[in-house]
């Protein structure tokens, strides 16, 4: 009878530590910044792209007139950030002629599908040039990616973000983008980190701007106060990307 009423007093014990970490994971995942819809809305390119739902959720942005070096740019949200929130972002590149791919991650987290630039290269087969990047944590995982399939593609985009996978013996073309604010890069880490991306790499600092500003999602905990408008910031980084992509 004492080993069954321990074994009970176990299986107890163990069934509310499940319960009680299930509930805290799910707070946690179910915790996310949410797009900006009035902001996201609001924004406003010429040429206009046709925008179209995958079937994995992520969307397609088609420019109404293409460049003539088919390439194409997919692209990882920041950590717990909302993947509509770059909408703006993807409008302000593929109205310069580039199609973009918004990737909505799992739970809002690119961790859970670091290789998710691998998925449309088939679907897409008529491109023929592929760039990938990301915002903070997506940029590092989009980094990962790279890092194992560089022969696939043609570039490196972070934002806010920085490659703990060394790329510094690849071909890839790497642009580096953040702001002067930015007070939720982790600096010291991105110092340190810079030897891992080719010496060629091209890096813009924003002036005045900060590390949500990429997205339109309002303020991120912890980050600096921003000089630039978050439509400028937007309009700065596009150019930056389609730069690069179109050289």
């Amino acid at each position: 009878m004492k080993k069954k009423s321990l074994l009970f007093k176990i299986s107890i014990a163990s069934l509310a530590v499940i319960i009680i970490l299930t509930s805290v994971c799910a707070l946690y995942l179910g915790d996310y910044y949410r797009a900006s819809e009035d902001a996201v809305s609001a924004f406003a390119v010429q040429n206009d792209p046709q925008v179209r739902t995958l079937d994995d959720g992520s969307l397609f942005f088609e420019p109404a007139s293409q460049s003539e070096n088919s390439s194409a740019f997919i692209f990882y949200p920041g950590g717990k950030v909302e993947h509509t929130a770059y909408i703006p972002l993807m409008k302000a590149i593929s109205a310069q002629g580039v199609p973009c791919i918004l990737v909505k991650m799992p739970f809002h987290l690119a961790v859970f599908d670091m290789d998710a630039a691998m998925d449309y290269r088939d679907e897409f087969s008529q491109i023929q040039n592929w760039y990938a990047g990301g915002h903070s944590l997506g940029g590092a995982m989009a980094a990962s990616c790279l890092s194992k399939h560089d022969d696939l593609f043609g570039g490196l985009v972070l934002l806010g973000a920085y490659s703990a996978s060394d790329l510094s013996q690849t071909d890839l073309q790497v642009l580096s983008v953040y702001g002067t604010e930015d007070s939720v890069m982790n600096r010291e880490k991105y110092s340190e980190y810079r030897s891992n991306l080719p010496d060629s790499f091209q890096e813009l600092v924003i002036e005045g701007g900060c590390h949500s500003y990429f997205g339109m999602y309002g303020a991120q905990e912890g980050d600096g106060f921003p000089s630039v408008s978050n439509e400028e910031q937007i309009k700065l980084t596009a150019d930056a990307i389609v730069s690069m992509i179109q050289k």
